[in-house]
């Protein structure tokens, strides 16, 4: 079969002429104790992944890349429980092991073995089922590598899902909406009435919008580069948006939730957006960051004003989700017609072109585009 793979990492944009992902026959291994194979049928391209080829998030070279993705369960190893051939299922980038401490205490994006396991490359019992033409082992991406018309993940990876919902919009619940909507209902806990505002409109910016209008927010205030963007951002909900190329983005939060917003939130991934994002704040409010900087970037504020002012800045991974309780609450308010989800696939894209569709998402030209392979 066919699969994505990054060999190396920092190739220089535009990607369409680097080709940092070779796409090339892989060899996949069947699934082992706790291990179920499944046909990807969509897997979108996220910031994530861009983070990885440019080096902001390194990871164990080769791997066959995605880690946002749904398809259909075709075979199943041994002593796999609740699960069948044909399930439809949405991947979970983190695996949930169930057995450490944070999985114990509603926390499983921060499971031990999950992200131990992500850093190694590996799936969550420590197998590589991948290989590439020459017979190298090809390291695993989030527990997922769903840039391939089949892959292999651990059983603790799969949410099952009704055959109903179209699997192409479903891939996008795996990282960008449970990310972005977990963020605002999950991580900050939003109230109704209170001021939201949205530093960054990709997938899960936007889907943090969708969030904040799902939770009653008011004003929902979205703040980009791209004009395009901004308007999406309005169909999803913002009551209000801010071009940063204007003016002070800081101030224009400001002006238009009186004062400072109760709830901010950062989805870039970089920290001078996140120095905007809590001086945006106001006295009281809490700061969310959802981006994923590189690791030597810092971000310093005032300690003062932490106890002064009663702020509070707040990390968020995966939404604080728990995959199996918010996946199918999300999906049963997308089918409700509560979170427009369709709005954020940009395009469907054939694998072969997924250099250029990179070129397309660092440039803010797609939110989110996703491979499709088809049933």
């Amino acid at each position: 079969m066919r699969a994505a793979i990054l060999y190396d990492i920092e190739r220089p944009a535009p990607y369409a002429d680097s080709r940092p992902l070779a796409v090339e026959e892989v060899t996949l291994q069947g699934p082992g104790p706790g291990e179920v194979m499944v046909e990807v049928v969509g897997a979108g391209l996220c910031h994530s992944d861009l983070s990885t080829i440019n080096g902001s998030r390194p990871r164990p070279m080769p791997m066959v890349l995605g880690h946002e993705a749904a398809g259909i369960v075709r075979e199943l190893g041994p002593h796999v429980r609740d699960l069948q051939p044909g399930d439809h299922v949405i991947f979970s980038f983190v695996p949930m092991c169930g057995r450490c401490l944070y999985c114990s205490t509603a926390r499983p994006a921060l499971c031990e073995n999950g992200n131990r396991a992500n850093a190694a490359g590996t799936l969550l019992g420590g197998s590589r089922p991948f290989k590439d033409r020459q017979g190298r082992i090809l390291h695993h991406h989030l527990g997922v590598s769903a840039f391939a018309q089949y892959t292999v993940a651990a059983q603790e990876s799969l949410i099952t899902i009704s055959p109903s919902i179209p699997l192409d919009k479903a891939a996008l619940f795996g990282c960008a909406v449970i990310t972005g909507v977990g963020a605002v209902i999950n991580t900050a806990r939003v109230e109704p009435g209170t001021a939201v505002a949205v530093f960054g409109l990709g997938g899960v910016g936007l889907s943090a919008v969708m969030g904040a209008q799902l939770s009653r927010a008011y004003p929902i205030v979205a703040v980009d580069l791209l004009d395009a963007k901004l308007e999406l951002a309005r169909k999803l909900g913002a009551t209000h948006v801010v071009n940063a190329k204007a003016g002070d983005p800081t101030q224009a939060v400001k002006d238009l939730t009186n004062g400072g917003a109760h709830y901010t939130f950062e989805a870039v991934g970089n920290e001078r957006v996140l120095q905007q994002a809590y001086q945006s704040t106001r006295r009281g409010g809490t700061t969310v960051t959802i981006g994923l900087p590189h690791p030597t970037r810092m971000f310093s504020v005032p300690a003062v004003g932490i106890v002064g002012e009663e702020r509070t800045i707040k990390g968020s991974y995966m939404g604080s989700a728990v995959p199996r309780r918010d996946i199918p609450r999300l999906l049963a308010l997308y089918q409700a017609g509560l979170l427009p989800v369709d709005l954020l696939l940009t395009r469907t894209i054939p694998l072969d072109e997924i250099n250029e569709a990179f070129d397309a998402l660092a440039s803010g030209e797609a939110v989110r585009q996703v491979v499709h392979f088809g049933q």
